[in-house]
């Protein structure tokens, strides 16, 4: 698993997707292939109003990395000293079979660079001591990349404390 964590607040995303357009940029990506995604949760009644949620998805740099596993030019790597699956372009057969199998979608396909491509946390960045491109540019600072050995605390303990019960 990665010693690093993209948190996402869902009670303060407001969708802007910023955080989409500044990976992009980052990653010099055109249209089709997204390393972030919002997704949009609704709309659905809750106490009466209408409600529609927001949720972050990028990478989950699993400890046991089903595209790396899968690809046949040992593209993909995981990185020693944090656990971060990178691809390296240059290795890409362009096969697609690690966009086959991650189960979360988080490999996708280049049709320009005609390679695989897949969020990094911009690994470039944070090799700078930078947040990645995505976290930077929240507008409600709804993302946070943090360490994964400290998670935030579970939403339902917070939820009762405030609750005093």
């Amino acid at each position: 698993m990665s010693a690093h964590l993209l948190y996402h607040d869902f009670e303060r995303c407001i969708g802007c997707r910023a955080c989409e357009i500044h990976c992009k940029t980052n990653k010099n990506l055109g249209p089709g292939p997204a390393l972030c995604l919002v997704m949009t949760l609704g709309p659905e009644i809750v106490d009466t109003k209408v409600r529609v949620r927001f949720v972050f998805l990028a990478c989950f740099h699993c400890e046991q990395p089903w595209c790396a596993k899968a690809c046949p030019a040992g593209a993909l790597s995981q990185r020693a000293a944090d656990g971060l699956v990178l691809l390296d372009p240059s290795r890409c057969a362009g096969c697609k079979a690690c966009v086959l199998a991650c189960p979360f979608g988080a490999m996708q396909w280049d049709p320009v660079a005609r390679t695989a491509v897949k969020c990094d946390y911009c690994v470039d960045r944070l090799d700078r001591g930078l947040a990645p491109a995505c976290v930077s540019k929240c507008v409600t600072g709804c993302l946070s990349l943090i360490d994964a050995a400290h998670p935030p605390e579970d939403r339902r303990q917070s939820v009762a404390r405030a609750l005093g019960l």
